[in-house]
């Protein structure tokens, strides 16, 4: 029964990449570990996000609330994108500029190739990451990236920042940005070689 749940999950999530890489909807920095996790036995992948720079609307912070995104880049960003869209009109009380780190999860066969995987992390220089179902026939895996940063740059329609400090954010997010992909390609470094 255990393994046919794995199976189940596995066929599931690989077909859902596969739909995601066909139609264009998934994030292509992470295409790559997704696929080779996915082809091997014993794991396969479900949500993934290789990091994010992020203008983020809110009404306001602290409140339970729908959230939505002003701009989002799976990439680094142009000074001028972000300027463009701070200077934009928003009807929500406050907007956010953040860096949000990769993020993957792995499922995993059973409790040993569940430790494989954390030691792939460790090797990897990963510090923020664990088991976090572990159930018969489910065992899955949360890493994230610490490369991150969130602060306000709007209220009510207010930029709370000048030019400069903008021009300081963009060149910390992308900086930060860079390091997280760099610590994402060394871990599917590490999962080819240890994880077969």
């Amino acid at each position: 029964m255990k393994q046919d749940r794995f199976n189940m999950l596995k066929k599931h999530n690989r077909e859902e990449l596969e739909k995601a890489i066909k139609e264009g909807r998934a994030d292509m920095r992470m295409k790559g570990l997704c696929t080779y996790l996915n082809s091997l036995e014993n794991f396969f992948t479900s949500s993934s996000c290789s990091g994010r720079i992020v203008l983020l609307s809110v009404k306001s912070i602290g409140e339970k609330q729908p959230k939505a995104f002003h701009r989002k880049w799976h990439r680094k960003v142009k000074l001028k994108e972000v300027v463009d869209a701070l200077e934009e009109k928003t009807r929500e009380k406050e907007l956010w500029f953040k860096l949000d780190p990769f993020i993957i999860h792995i499922g995993a066969r059973d409790l040993e190739n569940a430790r494989k995987v954390l030691k792939c992390m460790r090797a990897a220089g990963i510090k923020r990451g664990g088991i976090i179902v572990a159930q018969k026939g489910k065992f899955l895996i949360e890493l994230q990236g610490t490369h991150a940063m969130a602060l306000p740059v709007k209220s009510h329609g207010e930029e709370l920042i000048g030019r400069e400090y903008v021009t300081f954010l963009v060149k910390q997010a992308n900086k930060k940005l860079g390091e997280n992909y760099k610590r994402l390609e060394l871990f599917e470094r590490v999962c080819r070689r240890e994880l077969q």
